[in-house]
């Protein structure tokens, strides 16, 4: 098989991605801690990591988000039904019996469409649940103040918020993964750190 490298992946985009990355490691052990999974640095400090990286994200979010519609690059998430269910196929079957992946990126469509599905799940059901319920938590003492006492437990608000975690844990695991998945283990990992892809020689650029 021969391959071309193409500078897929900007500068910021790989700053933005491994920040989060970092950053939500950080919320999950600090998090799960704070639930009372286990000890490790005890639960005031646990609080303390836990707000500071969920307050940096969301700096880094609303930077991303003004660099996505400013470049333009929002248009990578745009979902579309279109080869789902080959793609399905190639993950659960395919990829197993060395076939080739049936979507090739280009600068211009980085995602398939099943990541792109899985990305709008994401944003549009996943981190409203886990952000929503976070901020609700962390200004439990300002409810009244809005007469939100009326309308939430806060109990309810705490099995939100770990729901939410389970699920971000859970895409962040298969994420994982799914970086394995290419001509070489660490190929999307590298990737991801130069920027530069290389991509099947398929004719389609």
């Amino acid at each position: 098989m021969s391959a071309n490298r193409i500078y897929i992946y900007k500068r910021y985009e790989r700053f933005w991605h491994w920040s989060q990355a970092l950053l939500i490691i950080i919320m999950m052990i600090t998090g799960f801690e704070v639930h009372g999974s286990y000890h490790l640095l005890g639960f005031a400090q646990a609080v303390h990591w836990h707000s500071l990286a969920a307050w940096t994200l969301l700096t880094i979010w609303a930077f991303t988000i003004f660099w996505q519609f400013t470049t333009g690059e929002w248009r990578q998430y745009l979902p579309t039904l279109q080869n789902i269910p080959q793609m399905i196929r190639f993950y659960a079957y395919g990829i197993f019996k060395g076939e080739h992946s049936p979507y090739h990126k280009t600068v211009q469509n980085k995602h398939n469409p099943l990541q792109r599905v899985t990305y709008l799940a994401l944003l549009a059901v996943i981190s409203p649940l886990i952000w929503g319920s976070g901020l609700l938590y962390l200004f439990y003492a300002n409810w009244a103040d809005f007469g939100l006492d009326q309308y939430l437990s806060l109990e309810w608000v705490a099995v939100a918020h770990t729901l939410g975690a389970f699920l971000i844990t859970a895409f962040f695991f298969v994420h994982v993964y799914l970086t394995t998945t290419g001509h070489t283990v660490f190929a999307h990992i590298k990737a991801m750190i130069t920027g530069w892809e290389e991509i099947e020689d398929s004719g389609k650029h």
